[in-house]
């Protein structure tokens, strides 16, 4: 009965692509995505927040944390279960995987990864898993939008427009913030579109909160309605916060890295790897019960007027109502969330880590306030603090300071934070950028040379393949022949560079035809001149296996218009810079949204 209903849907949705013009079936179907994945984030989050209502329900009857611990185990061990019999053994993580699919894929993603995320982040996060929703939701909008676009025979630029749309949808449906949403595609995915494409970007982002808006309650979703006037005086504090976000989240992202790293390398059962790693993550948990999901609740909880009550149902429930020792826990909590994170997505689980850089950054401006109004020094705002230090850790991580000034600014309800939104956000983006170059969902990328970046030209050579313009068929000469030999393949050819290979092909040096004219009018010394009398050395050489950026480089350095090319030391082929050029050119129009 479902298949029947969405085959007349597709027929209807066809039918109007053949009655509208291109530019308004990409209107129509920004809606159509929007709405999409506002019912996958209504379905992620309905089931993430009904767990957590449970848990703390029996943990209220029990005095302790037990089922926060014993959940994520179950939840991550599904999760391995799932992926290994549904999912062929694989499933891809992190918003790198969309970069890629831009970058080299031509922006098509699987189709699985239109139900793989709702399913593996449900289980893992709904379930307790410390990390993030938001992540799967924007691959799930990302594959909506690819598939979509696959399904009506869009070209590329269409295809990638599209996934913005599902990108900018997911989030601000999560968030109930269109305006983040359509910066977060724009940012930290689409680095590169005319203003023109912001339209069905901006169309799919409020159709995707409004949606969310109409059936989520506000409880379910991370919102503030509590906030403190900005005092300027504050200023120096903020600048502070802004340093000490910056260097939490490069301490986020080394970290995060090292564990999920290490359980990666273990060649052991992934049922032992789940369970040794959800085994862990419960042993934290049980000790710092608000690493439990995404953690939403206890932000929350921070920023209003009791937040004593984190101690509740925890092992050191007696000292709710002294400071130090909840300063003490939040700051123990805050430490230990990017190793509960990477148990989490390392033992087989998936999710994100935009939910955990909210945490984190809240329980940093927490306790940073809270720290410099115990000792006395100032009385800060400690709600303005405590949601301010959510952007900074955002932009730090990610590398985006808009989309972390404008969805903490949204999601308190107004912009009355506008100014240290922008001084925390801009210092930590500038001192996690200064030590590490790139966001911590590229650097993966980056290790593999696909970093995918808000560099133009560095994105547009990453998706050149080398091989496409290597010409292999130039003809070649032996060192020890007479000039004769060259002066015959020139006047028999349009080459001008020919490169001289020994009996190994191995290259001993190349020949270029304006080296060579006057002597090749002197039929003496064409007879009597041998070709290694007259060739030279390669300005540079280029591995057959080097990145198109990398090209690029060696001719702007050697100011050449031909580099030869060697294979595994060999000689390979040439490689000429026009036509690298106009590659580069093809593609640039290819790939510009518009």
């Amino acid at each position: 009965m479902l298949k029947k209903y969405f085959r007349r849907l597709e027929s209807i949705i066809a039918l109007a692509q053949s009655l509208m013009t291109p530019k308004q079936f990409i209107f129509l179907s920004s809606v159509l995505i929007g709405i999409s994945c506002s019912l996958a984030v209504i379905i992620l989050k309905t089931f993430a927040h009904s767990v957590f209502s449970f848990a703390t329900y029996i943990n209220g009857i029990l005095k302790l944390s037990f089922i926060n611990s014993i959940l994520p185990i179950v939840g991550i061990l599904l999760t391995v279960f799932v992926v290994k019999k549904v999912l062929n053994g694989s499933i891809q993580k992190g918003t790198s995987q969309i970069l890629y699919a831009v970058a080299k894929k031509a922006s098509i993603i699987p189709k699985k990864q239109m139900y793989a995320q709702i399913i593996t982040s449900s289980l893992t996060v709904g379930l307790g898993g410390s990390a993030g929703l938001e992540s799967p939701i924007v691959i799930t909008g990302a594959a909506f939008g690819s598939n979509f676009a696959q399904n009506y025979k869009l070209q590329y630029k269409d295809r990638t427009l599209l996934i913005g749309c599902g990108v900018a949808a997911g989030i601000a449906a999560a968030f109930n913030a269109p305006i983040a949403g359509v910066l977060f595609a724009i940012e930290v995915l689409l680095v590169d579109v005319s203003i023109s494409a912001f339209t069905p970007i901006m169309i799919s982002a409020a159709t995707g909160a409004l949606v969310s808006a109409i059936v989520l309650d506000e409880s379910i979703l991370l919102s503030f309605r509590k906030q403190e006037t900005f005092d300027f005086h504050n200023i120096p504090f903020y600048v502070i916060l802004g340093v000490l976000t910056g260097l939490a989240a490069i301490y986020y992202s080394r970290n995060f890295q090292k564990v999920e790293h290490y359980f990666s390398k273990q060649q052991i059962d992934p049922y032992k790897k789940a369970l040794i790693g959800s085994s862990l993550l419960a042993l934290l948990i049980f000790i710092f019960p608000t690493l439990f999901g995404e953690g939403y609740e206890s932000i929350r909880t921070l920023s209003e007027t009791d937040p004593g009550k984190l101690l509740d149902n925890t092992l050191f429930a007696d000292f709710r109502n002294n400071q130090w020792v909840l300063l003490l826990f939040v700051g123990a909590t805050m430490m230990v969330k990017v190793f509960a994170s990477g148990l989490t997505i390392g033992s087989g689980g998936n999710g994100g880590n935009f939910a955990p850089s909210l945490f984190l950054g809240s329980y940093l401006g927490y306790f940073f306030s809270k720290f410099i109004t115990l000792i006395g020094l100032s009385k800060l705002p400690i709600t303005n603090f405590t949601m301010v230090g959510m952007a900074g850790i955002l932009s730090g991580l990610f590398h985006a300071p808009l989309t972390a000034i404008f969805l903490i600014a949204e999601i308190t309800g107004g912009y009355g934070l506008m100014i240290p939104l922008m001084i925390v956000s801009s210092i930590s983006f500038a001192i996690s950028k200064r030590f590490e170059k790139y966001s911590l969902d590229v650097k993966g990328l980056a290790k593999k040379g696909h970093a995918f970046t808000s560099n133009k030209d560095s994105n547009i050579l990453s998706t050149l393949d080398i091989d496409t313009i290597i010409q292999c068929d130039y003809l070649t000469v032996h060192p020890e022949e007479n000039l004769g030999k060259l002066v015959d393949l020139i006047s028999h050819s349009n080459q001008v560079v020919f490169a001289v290979v020994d009996n190994e092909k191995d290259l001993v040096g190349v020949v270029h035809f304006n080296d060579i004219r006057e002597i090749i009018f002197n039929a003496y010394r064409v007879k009597y001149t041998q070709i290694k009398d007259v060739m030279k050395t390669p300005a540079a050489t280029i591995s057959s296996f080097d990145s198109m950026e990398i090209v690029m480089s060696k001719f702007e350095k050697s100011k050449s218009a031909f580099l030869p090319v060697l294979r595994n030391g060999k000689y390979h082929g040439f490689i000429s810079k026009s036509i690298a050029l106009e590659a580069y050119r093809t593609k640039l129009r290819s790939m510009t949204i518009e």
